[in-house]
């Protein structure tokens, strides 16, 4: 396999702030002029502090009051960051396609400057309005036959509101759903609204109806939402202001120190002496950015402007390319110790600690890199990949020069197994990373740069002033920049709370629960057939959802609705809520929206379809185990919730089924496959994900026969030549 020689591979010049803007479902964000920027920056920063200041000094009047707090500071900012309309590009119409300098191997767009797109004067009142409605509940005014009497008053009047808190609640509910709109698009508050319209006119339905109920008032429903603490202050809120915006700052902090480079250097350096170095190299960097982002498509575009000039070298096809960083992307929100946002809502609804959800996630994030890592080894010998030499030094130097960015996750993980609540374990950790980002400043005294084009040896050297002068700037970018980027999840777990306020008044989602068995049943004849149907029903029904809203909305409206329904048919609350926290997530590789693919596309210039189909290829292992949590007894093993030697056999079958998956995908086991194969392995594949014992003989009998029929196809193609050929290379004749 031929080689090129040691060199640096100039990145392409992308703005990745730009393209998680344009293509992240939950940050399509205002290019804001420098002034405007600076206020809102300064007003993050001061929101940054607040919550830090509550992990160690709560406020004495209790969680509801902080909830409302943090609602009112932080909605108004949404108008601020986020546009009215849904359009994403805030540039100029004309690019500049000036080449790269320094390209590699074709010239380069370089966009033209981004034009600005200021708050307007209604965006302004919105946020002024936003932040009275959120903070009327503890504004200290008067106690007055209309409402008003502060914190204490406001309470007091549960079930009985006055009218200022009815207008104000109404008024807050319309603009937590437009600040929604603005993050996430219209399906979500639309979503909002019908259950909106149920509850005030579910009491107007014929009685005979299974869905009718009693029926609410506005001032009933708005008390629900505005008072009460399953509306705008309930789990979902809860999470976001506790736990999120935590761990979004933290992401932030490593990302300023200079994590994200090093993490996708370090990846590379690991694999740099193999043809395939630049496939393993992807999964393992977006692994690791996973901390650094949390979000799917956000790591996936971050990961692609450092991999794709790589990729490219090494001769992988453009969609080829962009499904590899789209599955390693969503690979980053599905792996510990971070996981994505949903998580920390399943550990609150089943009252469990986060480090428990972490060890039910350490196998299925085993078997999905094994899935990726076997596509990644058959991909480079099918497209022939070339070994990419590149001016990295080795894992043990660069592990001795930054390994430190690895201690601020090991913080995180030991104060979790020592039982300290996760949202104080991601402050020390954040404490951790901004120390050495400081200690970095002090010492080496070099800018944080991204990309490969100014290794550290090559960078001057800043004087001490002036070093830790810009250690204090990124660390206040990362504490503003962790606030804003979580603006959108706040939006969503809020307008969450109509959903849940209303299923909880009305029962809902045992009544939807109830009806989606009944259909399952209508058609099952058994009830082995009747749980495996109505997993297939509700994966899909998740999926679906997930193509429309965020992965955290997603798994909260599956939760109440689908949750009940495979609860009551015997699978236990963990299986249930990782199999709908697993779909959710894979919602952003799933046609035909598939935001981690289109971003992943934008990047290597490849048609978005075939993109689309490339990540679904890497991914399908991660479609299918979830199912093997809910249509087995054995499957809660998968969730490490057994016996180490149950777990171990269990983790082993399916490891031989994503194996199995990899052939039907690829085409390809120790070579070229035939049709029959792949056949083969598509039934022992899912034999195997069952974990019954006869399922699993089976399973391997076919595996077995595909392997088999595979080996000796492959010896007849080896030995055809000799049997056809009848003269030798200098053309005498021979016995053939």
């Amino acid at each position: 396999m031929p080689t090129q020689s040691p060199t640096r591979v100039p990145t392409e010049r992308l703005d990745v702030d730009e393209l998680v803007a344009d293509y992240d479902e939950e940050r399509p964000a205002r290019h804001l002029s420098p002034r405007v920027d600076r206020f809102v920056g300064i007003w993050c920063f001061a929101v940054a502090l607040f919550v830090l200041r509550q992990v160690f000094a709560p406020l004495e009047q209790g969680s509801q009051y902080y909830l409302i707090l943090f609602l009112g500071v932080t909605l108004p900012l949404v108008f601020l960051c986020y546009r009215v309309r849904a359009t994403k590009k805030a540039v100029s119409d004309t690019p500049d396609t000036t080449p790269t300098e320094g390209a590699a191997t074709t010239a380069t767009a370089v966009p033209a400057p981004a034009r600005k797109d200021n708050p307007g004067i209604l965006d302004w009142v919105l946020a002024a309005v936003a932040l009275v409605v959120g903070l009327y509940p503890i504004l200290p005014l008067p106690l007055t036959d209309l409402g008003g009497g502060g914190f204490t008053g406001f309470l007091d009047r549960q079930g009985s509101l006055l009218l200022l808190d009815v207008v104000a609640g109404t008024v807050l509910l319309v603009l937590v759903l437009e600040a929604t709109r603005r993050t996430t698009g219209v399906v979500l508050p639309a979503v909002c609204l019908v259950f909106f319209a149920y509850a005030y006119y579910g009491g107007y339905l014929p009685i005979d109806w299974t869905i009718s109920h009693i029926g609410m008032d506005l001032e009933q429903i708005i008390n629900g939402l505005y008072n009460e603490a399953s509306g705008f202050f309930g789990v979902p809120l809860d999470v976001a202001a506790t736990y999120i915006v935590l761990f979004t700052i933290y992401g932030a902090v490593l990302d300023r120190m200079g994590a994200g480079r090093f993490f996708v250097e370090f990846s590379f350096s690991l694999f740099r002496r193999s043809g395939t170095a630049p496939g393993r190299t992807v999964a393992t960097s977006g692994f690791l950015l996973g901390t650094v982002s949390g979000s799917g498509t956000a790591t996936a575009v971050t990961l692609g402007s450092f991999a794709w000039p790589i990729l490219k070298r090494a001769g992988y096809p453009r969609e080829a390319a962009g499904g590899m960083l789209a599955a390693s992307g969503i690979g980053a929100i599905l792996s510990p110790p971070t996981l994505g946002a949903a998580a920390f809502i399943i550990a609150e609804y089943l009252g469990v600690s986060y480090i428990s959800v972490l060890g039910w996630a350490i196998v299925p994030t085993l078997l999905y890199y094994l899935g990726i890592f076997l596509a990644v080894e058959i991909d480079a010998r099918r497209f022939g990949a070339r070994r990419v030499e590149l001016a990295i030094g080795s894992p043990l130097r660069l592990l001795a020069r930054s390994g430190y960015h690895f201690i601020s996750l090991g913080v995180i993980v030991f104060f979790l197994a020592i039982d300290v609540p996760p949202f104080r374990a991601v402050v020390y950790a954040t404490g951790v990373a901004a120390l050495f980002g400081l200690l970095e400043a002090v010492l080496s005294r070099r800018p944080v740069v991204s990309g490969f084009d100014d290794p550290d040896y090559e960078l001057e050297t800043m004087p001490l002033k002036e070093s830790v002068t810009s250690y204090l700037h990124r660390l206040y970018d990362a504490l503003s920049g962790g606030i804003r980027s979580g603006l959108p999840v706040i939006a969503v777990c809020a307008a969450a709370g109509v959903i849940t306020s209303t299923i909880a008044k009305t029962g809902l989602g045992q009544i939807l629960s109830d009806l989606l068995v009944s259909a399952a049943e209508a058609i099952a004849p058994n009830d082995a057939t009747l749980l495996v149907l109505s997993a297939l029903f509700s994966a899909a029904a998740i999926l679906i959802l997930g193509l429309a809203v965020p992965v955290t909305a997603s798994f909260i409206l599956s939760w109440v609705i689908i949750g009940p329904a495979l609860i009551s048919l015997g699978v236990g609350s963990p299986e249930v809520a990782m199999f709908i926290f697993y779909y959710a997530v894979l919602s952003e590789v799933s046609p035909p929206t598939a935001l981690a693919a289109v971003a992943s596309a934008a990047i290597t210039g490849g048609k978005v379809i075939p993109t689309m189909m490339q990540a679904c290829k890497y991914t399908l292992p991660a479609f299918l185990a979830p199912m093997a949590f809910v249509v087995s007894d054995n499957g809660s093993l998968l969730l490490s919730r057994g016996d180490l030697v149950d777990v171990v056999w269990a983790t082993l079958v399916c490891a031989a089924a994503v194996a199995a998956l990899a052939v039907v995908t690829t085409g390809w086991m120790f070579g070229p496959t035939g049709m029959a194969e792949r056949i083969l392995c598509v039934p022992a594949a899912l034999l195997l994900l069952y974990l019954v014992p006869t399922s699993i003989v089976a399973g391997f009998v076919l595996l077995a026969a595909a392997v088999l029929l595979h080996l000796v196809r492959r010896r007849k193609s080896t030995s055809r030549p000799a049997e056809v050929s009848t003269t030798d290379t200098a053309g005498t004749p021979v016995n053939p």
